[in-house]
């Protein structure tokens, strides 16, 4: 494991910075340095981070060219941020300017957490390391518990720990004259009627120059799905390396089968050394407590099990960095939000047959008949409605009911129309007109930097491993914004891989992915099932769920429908996973009382916190 972490302040330190540093040190002895102004810790090798010290300029920098984040710094303050490129984050503490800068790049592919205590300003690229400092405190929040099973995933600003907030991708938060400053130094732009002749040789040039920035690496190693962005980067990589490349695939039982075939036929038409795995139930039972320990949050990402399998197979093997074609699918529009730019199917029949045949009988005739009638009436209003209706609608949450889901103590604790406000907030806030593309910037704001990079490097960290993901890459991320709707909406994607798999001679791939089958699982392995009621069990006792929610879920829902529900169990799973780890117990409300006043914290930008929680 790796990080950074530190504080600004000009009072006496709390507690070694270096202690601050121990949850992600993996028992290395971490870089530290300080001055006047503050002090900073870093765990990490010497290729992938620095640390600079001089002339009272001092930064912890995940990334490269701190020397040039210097002399941007000198010349341009704050703004320096927007000119700098390639994956990053970084604090800056000048003592002679009595300034500081924190930021992530453009995908937030590194997270960095902040928090104000009193009149110092602490951070760390991990919640845990952040909520070692005294001043910081180790309550939980109940909007993020919330927010997690609504998301899948921990969405910023906020994090696990109450009064932590995220940096969103291309933030910086400047602290001068006494108060700190959230500004967006990028936001993603697209253009909507771009008239390219050629898109995917403009996709294969920007996908070079990001592997071009990683040639110097030795023995490239990559995990391999058998879909189109996989097998390009395959291609891609080992036509420019000078060892063979290595590559890894994870298949899930006679359901994986295919996935496997596609990835094996790919790595041979690329040439490399390719591996694979087929994993079962108690593969997945024993991968469970690895992803707990690793992730900073609780896993919404089932897929991180498959992940996980590879990357180790890589650290079997030597490898230190393991690539994924992770970010293609949201930046091309075949994300998790994919459905909500395409357009209404039955709107497209003629009005004659909907209005005299099909809406007589099902709204009419039928109106009141369950099974087929129904299905059919439930999937034609949701289609007509607008897209981030839908979006609300298809959530399992609504569909079970907070109040038959959680305690009502618990609900009283949170808003539960804000994780859906915070959507819409997204959705509108986007640089671009075309539901498409809004699609595509509700993922990189939410459900890429928060649930996916996350799941993928915490398995790499699990295997001692550093992620690469050249799909984020700043080159490949404009081409993305460029490229037009059309090619971004039903079958455009698939063409515009598969002329890029022709153009440089690949095995043409499918685009669908393999699901990990955890329902299934649950129902056919006694082990896996135990561990399922034992860990859900544990969980009923926080007083965050109902029990008789939990009940109903194993014992009816989930036989009904083990791939939906599944899921669920998964994600509640890998929350209780993490609530012990945590060593909390429940929730209950923090007494009253007046807060002192946060100097420094002015102009911060940030929504106020929501309750804070201790353990009960």
């Amino acid at each position: 494991m790796s990080g950074l972490c530190g504080w600004v302040s000009t009072e006496p330190a709390a507690l070694p910075v270096e202690d601050m540093a121990a949850s992600f040190a993996g028992g290395r002895t971490p870089r530290c340095a300080g001055h006047g102004l503050g002090a900073v810790a870093l765990a990490a090798g010497p290729e992938e981070a620095s640390l600079y010290h001089q002339d009272g300029l001092l930064i912890v920098h995940w990334g490269e060219r701190v020397e040039a984040l210097a002399r941007l710094w000198r010349t341009h303050g704050a703004r320096a941020c927007a000119a700098l490129s390639g994956h990053f984050a970084f604090a800056l503490l000048d003592e002679r300017r009595g300034e500081a800068l924190l930021a992530v790049d453009r995908c937030a592919t590194r997270p960095l957490y902040w928090q104000m205590a009193g009149r110092s300003l602490l951070f760390a690229s991990s919640s845990e390391a952040l909520a070692r400092h005294p001043g910081a405190g180790r309550e939980l929040d109940a909007q993020a518990v919330f927010d997690y099973l609504y998301l899948h995933a921990v969405h910023g600003p906020g994090s696990m720990f109450a009064g932590q907030r995220r940096l969103a991708p291309g933030e910086c938060l400047h602290l001068h004259g006494g108060r700190v400053e959230r500004i967006r130094y990028w936001r993603m732009r697209y253009t909507e009627h771009a008239a390219e002749q050629a898109p995917h040789t403009e996709l294969l040039d920007a996908l070079s120059c990001a592997l071009d920035a990683g040639a110097e690496r030795t023995g490239a190693a990559l995990m391999l799905g058998g879909g189109a962005a996989g097998t390009l980067l395959a291609t891609l990589l080992q036509r420019g390396a000078a060892d063979p490349l290595r590559s890894y695939a994870v298949g899930f039982g006679s359901g994986g089968a295919g996935m496997l075939a596609r990835a094996r036929a790919a790595a041979r038409k690329a040439g490399s050394r390719h591996r694979e795995q087929t994993i079962t139930a108690g593969d997945a039972a024993d991968a469970i407590d690895a992803l707990i320990q690793a992730c900073e949050a609780p896993c919404g990402d089932p897929g991180a099990v498959a992940m996980l399998f590879a990357a180790r197979m890589a650290r079997e093997d030597g490898c230190t960095h393991l690539h994924g074609a992770f970010g293609a699918a949201q930046l091309f529009g075949r994300g998790r939000y994919a459905g909500l730019a395409r357009t209404n199917r039955y709107e497209r029949l003629p009005a004659a047959l909907r209005q005299l045949a099909i809406e007589p009988l099902l709204f009419g005739l039928g109106a009141r008949l369950p099974g087929t009638f129904e299905r059919v009436r439930t999937r034609i209003e949701l289609s007509m409605a607008p897209p981030l209706a839908r979006l609300r609608r298809r959530n399992p949450l609504l569909a079970y009911g907070w109040a038959a889901m959680f305690e009502p103590d618990f609900l009283e604790l949170l808003d539960p129309e804000l994780p859906a406000a915070r959507q819409e907030e997204a959705w509108w806030l986007a640089q671009a007109r075309s539901p498409a593309n809004r699609a595509i910037d509700l993922s990189l704001q939410g459900d890429l930097p928060c649930r996916i990079v996350p799941a993928f490097a915490a398995a790499c960290a699990a295997s001692n491993l550093e992620p690469v993901l050249p799909f984020l890459d700043d080159a490949v991320v404009a081409m993305a914004a460029r490229l037009a709707p059309r090619h971004k909406l039903g079958r455009g994607p698939r063409r515009l891989f598969a002329q890029a798999l022709r153009e440089v001679g690949a095995a043409q791939a499918a685009h669908s992915a393999c699901v990990l089958p955890f329902g299934h699982w649950l129902q056919s392995d006694a082990r896996l099932r135990a561990l399922a009621y034992d860990s859900l069990s544990d969980l009923a006792g926080r007083r965050i769920l109902r029990r008789e929610f939990i009940d109903l879920l194993l014992a009816r829902r989930l036989p009904e429908d083990p791939a939906s529900h599944g899921q669920t169990v998964w994600r509640l799973m890998m929350l209780e996973g993490w609530l012990a780890r945590a060593r909390r117990d429940g929730f209950r409300r923090q007494p009253e009382q007046r807060q002192p006043e946060q100097r420094g914290a002015g102009r911060c930008g940030a929504e106020p916190d929501s309750a804070a929680l201790v353990a009960g």
